[in-house]
């Protein structure tokens, strides 16, 4: 994110019903909501235009509207709530840290309040796609519009589409092959679950390893992270010897970073293609 201004919400106060306790849900009390907004204020500065920037009267109005549209059992998911609905509807900000705080939690000791305080923000995801089987064409094409669709994910870039022969030793087809830029708002292992139902919505199977497949979807880097657990490692381990995955990528993305490697993925090309 480019610059580190903020546009600070404090102590915003709405009377809503939120609660474990039957009692919070129907009698209600009083919530207090900080937000704070990352974005880039230069230009709303030097223009002096609102529109220039996020208007902080209308987001108040929608924290009030999520805090007494909806009965929650947890502030967190108060907090959830207000946090994605702001980043969904206000494209400038990137990054948003809300608290929600519980002045008067039934906890039966004197506390100044009980709160809950999170930060979410659209984070880059670099995404292989391939198919060799069945309407090669038609299966990337539906795959980049169904994450497209999807609310907490934006696609900004789509690479060229190439046939490549496949590895790994098994008769089949040649794949197509092409690579995705996005946004999303989804964890690492959520944004593989979202691609695992868009594979299975394409009837993909696993029942050969590196074999045919109709879909297949492939986190290769998000963000500058680096994941290794028993369901997912990022950046993925064999990008980097893939020239299916890194020309498709280089074109959308020739300086991105790989955070193990420490070069461009541009450089990893030419090193491979030597």
């Amino acid at each position: 994110m480019i610059g580190v201004d903020k546009i600070i919400i404090d102590s915003l106060e709405i009377f809503a019903n939120h609660g474990v306790l039957k009692e919070e849900n129907v009698l209600g009390q009083k919530f207090v909501i900080d937000a704070v907004l990352f974005c880039d204020t230069r230009r709303a500065g030097i223009t002096d235009n609102i529109e220039n920037s996020v208007n902080y009267a209308e987001v108040c109005k929608l924290i009030e509207r999520e805090m007494q549209s909806s009965t929650f059992n947890l502030i967190e998911a108060a907090a959830e709530r207000i946090a994605e609905q702001i980043l969904l509807e206000y494209e400038a900000v990137r990054e948003v840290t809300v608290t929600v705080k519980k002045p008067w939690a039934p906890i039966q000791m004197s506390v100044d309040t009980v709160k809950v305080e999170i930060t979410r923000k659209w984070h880059k995801a670099y995404i292989a796609l391939g198919s060799n089987m069945g309407d090669i064409h038609r299966h990337l094409d539906d795959a980049v519009k169904e994450i497209d669709a999807d609310k907490r994910c934006r696609v900004k870039k789509v690479s060229d589409f190439i046939m490549t022969k496949p590895v790994g030793g098994v008769e089949q087809d040649d794949f197509l092959n092409g690579c995705i830029e996005a946004e999303t708002l989804y964890t690492p292992h959520e944004l593989l679950e979202f691609l695992h139902t868009i594979e299975a919505a394409h009837e993909r199977t696993r029942n050969i390893h590196w074999g045919p497949r109709t879909l297949d979807l492939d986190i290769i880097l998000y963000d500058d992270i680096i994941l290794y657990d028993e369901e997912l490692i990022i950046p993925h381990p064999e990008a980097v010897n893939r020239e299916f995955v890194l020309k498709p990528l280089c074109q959308i993305a020739p300086y991105a970073i790989h955070p193990v490697k420490g070069v461009c993925v541009n450089q990893l090309l030419q090193d491979i293609c030597q």
